[in-house]
């Protein structure tokens, strides 16, 4: 495949243009860490959550998408659109009380929340599990699919667009900081978008395809259509629809959607101006998330199955790509070899964005974990805000040194998709009740944490489970350990809850005091400061959870009926999609007066 001047235009233009934003933007970022992390927590809403769409593109994203539809059907997408129930919980309940505890990155929550030994090592042992190895893992799915679309579209060997991909995108992200990172997702929003739109119409439009109509009736992809798994089939109803929305969204602890906020999520409601700012852009972030983008990589998905009906089909049709980096995730981009000059510049471009966006934001939360959480807490109390900023510089290039080099060991994006969903198994929970109930401590958590992981492992190793995908058979694996993991390390967390002390009185009451969480968890730590004759409770703000978790219900209704009637208008099932667009317009109506209701609960 051969790029054209138009195409190399495109994608030197934007290069250019992302370079001078990181360079423009250096200056002010590194005046201090809170600059350098959270942009001086002055942030508007829709720069927040166009930022946090942008970051969720991913160039692994349209590939596990195609994987997916490939494999299990549309369907089979349940596996992370369950997560909007994680998503809208966040936006309704937990971004206003992410917001008023004023922290640098959430893992310095646990300092507020918990007191002693137990909550210090907690927040630095989560800034070096979940800031290096878990942030090393998910940058190199992300990292891998640029390696596969190097491979498919360009030719390229998988070292060459492992540098050639890292050095822009470490550049920007090490001069430009959060506001470096934050001001270029804005531009990589629209030309994700753009990208991933055009090649939708393209693709679905090309001749061996031959349009809508044919993609729906054509023999490899009418069984692949139903956006709701057959119900007479038990194992696929469980597995990607019982599952995930009935213990996965709650249960897991999975990087952007973590139960009560977490991560570059959290990271981006902290920088929010205010609290209406915070939940404004986590709304925002999750409308973009779920109704407006599943359904371009879908149709390309679908369409793919036509051109390239199975994984040998896509080895014939590219040689060169190396044995252990086959799978379905290929489909997406060697459809996009078939793209017309310009288009194709714009899509590659488009992808380009997609990976720098993840990447830069991953590499910036990572580094803030490790600066704030781990060199700042355990190596240099005293550090300068320059020696801040001058660590975060260099853990920024570290991170993508690690995540570059395990990259290009792997070879599926869905593996570590499910290995991380596996690990998180049965920690969600009390990353939910820990907000609303005094008696979780940091133990709690501790004892979660190594849990989930040890009988994750201990599954694998002894084959009761099946965590890798079969890249021969399209087979995702055997769910039936999750609700084991889950149920297993609840019980041994809830265990430990009740063993171990709670936090003192001072935590408690001084962390109630700051974020006033209300509710009926909280009863005996008001009493006690009511018989110490101390005033924790601010009378002026009222209990907001039960009218957040009915703007939840609503807004899920809401983007789910989106979503799904975007679907059906697309495969021409108009009284479906009639329907569906009815109850997002009512339910939409509905939300609007919730939220009105709430904004006279927040301060």
């Amino acid at each position: 495949m051969e790029l054209s001047t138009l195409d190399y235009g495109f994608i030197i233009v934007f290069f250019s243009i992302v370079l001078f934003i990181g360079i423009y933007v250096s200056k002010k970022s590194g005046a201090s860490s809170s600059e350098y992390f959270l942009s001086g927590r002055t942030m508007p809403w829709w720069l927040l959550g166009l930022s946090m769409v942008a970051t969720t593109f991913s160039t692994d994203t349209p590939n596990l998408v195609t994987d997916i539809v490939r494999t299990n059907g549309v369907s089979g997408n349940w596996v992370w659109w369950a997560f909007l129930l994680t998503g809208l919980l966040t936006v309704f309940v937990y971004a206003k009380l992410w917001r008023k505890s004023n922290v640098n990155t959430d893992l310095e929550f646990y300092e507020l929340r918990y007191g002693g030994k137990p909550a210090s090592f907690l927040r630095k042992f989560r800034a070096v599990y979940l800031g290096v190895i878990f942030n090393v893992i998910t940058m190199s799915a992300v990292t891998l699919a640029a390696i596969k679309i190097g491979g498919i579209m360009l030719g390229l060997e998988p070292w060459v667009t492992v540098i050639s991909a890292g050095l822009i995108t470490v550049t920007f992200s090490a001069l430009g900081g959060f506001k470096g990172v934050v001001y270029t997702d804005f531009l990589l929003f629209f030309v994700a978008m753009g990208g991933a739109i055009g090649a939708a119409y393209y693709l679905v439009n090309l001749p061996e395809v031959g349009g809508i109509h044919a993609l729906m009736a054509n023999e490899h992809v009418s069984d692949k259509l139903a956006i709701v798994p057959d119900f007479s089939n038990t194992s696929a109803l469980i597995t990607l629809f019982i599952i995930p929305l009935a213990v996965q969204w709650w249960s897991s602890w999975y990087p952007g959607a973590e139960p009560g906020g977490g991560g570059y999520i959290a990271q981006r409601m902290l920088a929010a101006k205010n609290e209406n700012h915070a939940i404004g852009a986590t709304f925002f972030f999750n409308i973009m998330h779920y109704a407006l983008r599943p359904w371009p990589w879908i149709l390309v998905a679908l369409a793919s199955l036509v051109v390239y009906p199975d994984v040998a089909s896509i080895h014939e049709a590219f040689p060169n790509v190396a044995a252990d980096k086959l799978g379905h995730d290929l489909a997406y981009s060697a459809m996009l070899t078939k793209l017309p000059s310009g288009l194709l510049g714009l899509v590659l471009a488009s992808l380009i964005a997609a990976y720098m966006s993840t990447i830069s934001t991953q590499l910036n939360w990572g580094s803030s974990y490790i600066v704030y959480d781990f060199y700042k807490q355990q190596i240099n109390p005293k550090a300068t805000e320059k020696r801040l900023v001058a660590v975060g510089r260099i853990s920024t290039v570290v991170l993508m040194v690690f995540s570059a080099t395990l990259a290009l060991l792997l070879q599926n994006a869905l593996q570590l998709f499910e290995v991380l969903l596996v690990f998180g198994a049965g920690t969600g929970l009390i990353f939910i009740l820990r907000w609303f109930w005094w008696r979780i401590n940091a133990w709690s958590e501790i004892t979660a944490m190594f849990a989930s992981g040890i009988i994750s492992i201990v599954l694998k190793l002894t084959a009761v489970g099946t965590f890798l995908f079969d890249a021969e058979t399209g087979l995702l694996p055997d769910w039936s350990e999750y609700p084991f993991v889950v149920v297993v390390t609840t019980v041994i967390w809830l265990g430990a809850t009740f063993m171990t002390q709670p936090e003192s009185k001072t935590v408690l009451q001084s962390f109630y005091k700051k974020i006033q969480p209300g509710g009926p968890g909280w009863s005996k730590v008001i009493k006690d400061a009511e018989k110490d004759n101390v005033e924790i409770v601010n009378t002026k703000e009222k209990w907001s959870v039960p009218s957040g978790i009915t703007a939840m219900v609503l807004g899920c209704i809401l983007i789910y009926s989106c979503m799904f009637a975007t679907g059906y208008w697309i495969y021409g099932k108009t009284t479906n999609a009639l329907i569906l667009t009815v109850v997002a317009i009512v339910s939409g109506f509905l939300l609007a007066r919730a939220w009105n209701k709430m904004k006279d609960h927040i301060l």
